[in-house]
């Protein structure tokens, strides 16, 4: 085993951990939920100078619903959002994505600001947040920038977040029409998994859809040229057929141990047929609003 000699520090404000990003610039890394970073330091393939434990800010906590915004803090875990009577209220669909994040014990350190600064393609968080056009909140020394989430990605397990930037937190507009959400995930067995692949469908009552996906190319993206395709139409089977066709050409899965490329670009398509027709009936049945 490797030893890792870094330094250790625990903030009680924002602006002390940005200083402490801005003095070590690339050679520190925030520790928040820790799932992905412990064990990228004891595998060796991260080795900071310095880990800034942002768990102490005050802050980072909060799950605010104001003027029609939700703000998801840095720090909020997984099974917060699940416990969250905002979140069930006004974004089940992030409930239900949560629900699905690995297991009971991750989910409880586990953040979802975390999971998209992790980047990993089968990121589960990223879908949601890409069909509500979200946006990510991040502080440096001099300026605060407001990031859209499809400007997030640039490369697996890699973001537009600068060095010296602290991730606050992520926001979200909430609809203003009827709507309802459907997360479809791909895994070999219940419990911790990541996803082989993954299916967001938003569906509004006036037919306008919004379609995400996540672990069958190198970064979750949306799937706009489905949307065009589905918006402001009523949904057939033959309308379905030739989306999932579509799909085909948004998406470039690979092989690997958990997944074939085929069996992914199959799934693909029984899923997302499988969560339109879901969310469709759900807004005709008087879904979530």
């Amino acid at each position: 085993m490797v030893t890792i000699n870094f330094e250790y520090f625990k903030p009680k404000d924002m602006i002390e951990a940005i200083n402490l990003l801005s003095k070590f610039e690339k050679k520190a890394k925030i520790l928040s939920g820790g799932t992905d970073l412990i064990v990228q330091m004891k595998e060796n393939i991260e080795a900071p100078e310095a880990v800034i434990d942002i768990k102490g800010i005050k802050d980072l906590h909060e799950i605010l619903f104001e003027d029609n915004i939700l703000f998801i803090g840095a720090c909020v875990t997984f099974s917060e959002l699940i416990e969250s009577e905002i979140i069930k209220k006004y974004f089940p669909l992030i409930k239900e994505m949560s629900k699905k994040v690995a297991s009971i014990g991750i989910r409880n350190r586990a953040t979802i600001v975390g999971n998209i600064c992790s980047a990993v393609p089968s990121a589960d968080s990223a879908p949601i947040l890409l069909v509500y056009d979200a946006d990510i909140i991040a502080k440096s020394s001099s300026e605060e920038r407001i990031i859209p989430i499809t400007d997030w990605f640039t490369g697996p397990k890699e973001t537009i977040l600068h060095a010296d930037e602290l991730v606050t937190g992520i926001a979200i507009r909430f609809p203003d029409k009827k709507h309802v959400g459907c997360y479809e995930k791909l895994r070999r067995y219940s419990g911790e998994d990541l996803a082989q692949a993954g299916v967001c469908i938003l569906a509004f009552e006036d037919l306008i859809y919004k379609v995400a996906f996540c672990a069958v190319g190198p970064v979750p993206k949306r799937a706009f040229i489905v949307e065009e395709l589905l918006n402001d139409k009523e949904i057939s089977d033959d309308l379905i057929e030739e989306a999932k066709h579509l799909l085909q050409e948004e998406i470039s899965p690979i092989s690997d141990i958990r997944a074939s490329e085929e069996y992914r670009v199959h799934m693909m398509g029984v899923m997302f047929e499988r969560g339109l027709k879901k969310a469709i009936s759900q807004i005709h049945g008087g879904g979530n609003v």
